[in-house]
């Protein structure tokens, strides 16, 4: 008997941007959905993950991924439900991760391409998809694998409120760690020292961040967790220390720029300090994803990291919603809930 097939909602890439992402760049179209293959399951997405990488999907610049193409739903991370199946593997009722699944209210996926999301007391579905998703691997794994912080030593992390970043930092801190954030506004500055433990935070919008970066680490900086790029990152690396280590997980000041990016303005820094800088992307380490939720999945339930997830209701507000990220209009995770979670 043939399953009933909804219709599908997505948005797809109309145009590559030009700059920021402008009304017209993406599309949200209906779409019909086609008839399910043995092992396949028709997933129904509750949460759709909008990232920074979001941007650069969008280009056709050399990247990790091949581009999105004209005319694709655009790429996006999702956690679902399993709503038709044909796989032994994963009931109806059962929660997923899809993986790149896109921004579209369902999707088909092979039982081989989709994990079961675990379900742990007291922890909402929202933490898969920001500290114990790929937002808590790519802050573990650059703070920890690359950035490798010692007890005492000083780590500076940019966009320290964000969702990489405020996890990242608290990892610093488990390790031992002096930690000061760069975030932007008197707000999240407060939410850095007062709630996560940072022992200082610079508000970049408001101060000038190299004369606080004097007054907060004045024995230099031992780590460099880099989500920002641009002028900020040149203030850091101008203090940087002796074999100091830089992850470089992003550079989003400079995602929505016109021509060619410049590096650090005193790249000679790099060589007389013996800077390590190690540019990482989440998807490298999947395969060791294992290690990184061992120290994560304890911290979390005993309340040793805090974060905060921001979602925003509706599909339809997706290509607007995205914009956020590069004006610090959210409050950590950056969510689009698509459709209600299922009942417990």
């Amino acid at each position: 008997m043939r399953d009933e097939m909804p219709v599908n909602r997505a948005w797809i890439l109309k145009k590559r941007p030009v700059g920021d992402i402008a009304p017209g760049d993406l599309e949200f179209v209906e779409r019909p959905l086609r008839d399910l293959e043995p092992g396949e399951l028709l997933i129904r997405n509750i949460y759709l993950s909008l990232d920074p990488t979001n941007r650069i999907w969008m280009s056709d610049q050399d990247q990790y991924l091949p581009p999105v193409e004209v005319g694709d739903v655009m790429r996006g991370g999702t956690i679902g439900v399993v709503e038709v199946s044909r796989s032994d593997r994963f009931p109806v009722g059962t929660v997923v991760n899809a993986g790149l699944s896109g921004w579209q209210s369902y999707s088909i996926a092979h039982e081989g391409g989709v994990n079961p999301v675990p379900m742990l007391p007291g922890v909402p579905l929202t933490a898969f998809m920001s500290v114990l998703g790929a937002t808590g691997l790519t802050a573990w794994f650059g703070m920890v694998d690359i950035g490798k912080p010692q007890p005492g030593e000083t780590v500076v992390v940019s966009a320290a409120a964000g969702a990489v970043g405020s996890i990242a930092g608290q990892i610093a801190k488990l390790k031992g760690a002096r930690v000061i954030g760069i975030a932007g506004g008197p707000e999240k500055c407060a939410w850095l020292t007062r709630d996560l433990g940072f022992d200082g935070a610079i508000d970049y919008k408001n101060e000038d961040v190299g004369a606080a970066l004097d007054r907060l680490c004045p024995n230099g900086i031992d780590v460099n967790f880099e989500n920002v790029g641009g002028a900020i990152m040149d203030a850091v690396i101008a203090r940087m220390n002796n074999f100091s280590r830089m992850p470089l997980c992003g550079m989003i000041s400079t995602y929505n720029a016109i021509g060619d990016v410049p590096g650090p303005s005193d790249f000679a820094r790099v060589l007389m300090r013996r800077i390590l800088i190690k540019g990482f992307i989440v998807i490298d380490y999947i395969p060791r994803a294992g290690e990184a939720l061992a120290e994560l999945a304890p911290w979390v339930l005993g309340g040793q990291i805090k974060w905060k997830a921001h979602a925003v209701d509706g599909l339809e507000n997706a290509a607007e919603a995205v914009k956020r990220l590069f004006t610090g209009d959210h409050d950590g995770k950056l969510l689009i809930r698509i459709s209600p979670e299922p009942a417990a």
